[in-house]
Parts: C-alpha cells; sequence; structure tokens
C-alpha cells in the first residue's frame, strides 16, 4: 500500500520559511517522479515543482528562487523549502509520486501565510 505523508505546514508571517516533507512508503521516490501542488481556496490545484527520478528539478514559474525541491533517499521523504512567502501562498500543499502507471497523492498539510 503506498504512502504519502505530508508535514511541516502551519502558520507564517510573510517573508517567512516553512519546510515541508513527504514521507513516503510503499514506493521508492527516486525511481519516481516527485511533485509538490497546491490548492487555494476556490482555486484549482496548481502544480508547484517537481523533481524527476533522475534528479531534474523544476518549478512554477512564481515559485523560481523561493522554493527548492529535493529530496533524501534514504529517508524516502521529498521536501519543500519555501521561503519569502507572501499571502497568496496560502493553500493546503499536496504531494505526488508518479510513474508511467500510476500516481498517487497524500492527503495535504496546511500552508498559511499571514500577519
Amino acid at each position: 500500500q503506498v504512502q504519502l505523508v505530508e508535514s511541516g505546514g502551519g502558520l507564517v508571517q510573510p517573508g517567512g520559511s516553512l519546510r515541508l516533507s513527504c514521507a513516503a512508503s510503499g514506493i521508492v521516490i527516486s525511481v519516481n517522479d516527485m511533485g509538490w501542488y497546491r490548492q487555494a481556496p476556490g482555486k484549482q490545484r496548481e502544480w508547484v515543482a517537481a523533481i524527476t527520478s533522475g534528479g531534474y528539478t523544476t518549478y512554477a514559474d512564481s515559485m523560481k528562487g523561493r522554493f527548492t525541491i529535493f529530496r533524501d533517499n534514504a529517508k524516502n521523504t521529498v521536501y519543500l523549502q519555501m521561503n519569502s512567502l507572501k499571502a497568496e501562498d496560502t493553500a493546503v500543499y499536496y504531494c505526488n509520486a508518479a510513474n508511467s502507471i500510476n500516481s498517487y497523492w497524500g492527503q495535504g498539510t496546511q500552508v498559511t501565510v499571514s500577519s
């Protein structure tokens, strides 16, 4: 059974930082493409960042320079380091694991950026 468990969300002031974690079980993250998505209230889910099985990283334009996706293969965990957070980054953040056959989602973690 595949499980993706996100953690690390919370309330942070504008300009602050958070690090989200996605701990995987039932799959090996290093052979899957891993991604982070987010969904704000009343909006569609949007892609944030991804790291391929080969380690190549990509980011949505609004996150470039502020967010960093990386993984720890030994811990089978993917991270999203978020810096210079803005109010518009407020959303539920979801972890995704995908390969040629399946796509898996975590339950999400809430990030709220507010003063």
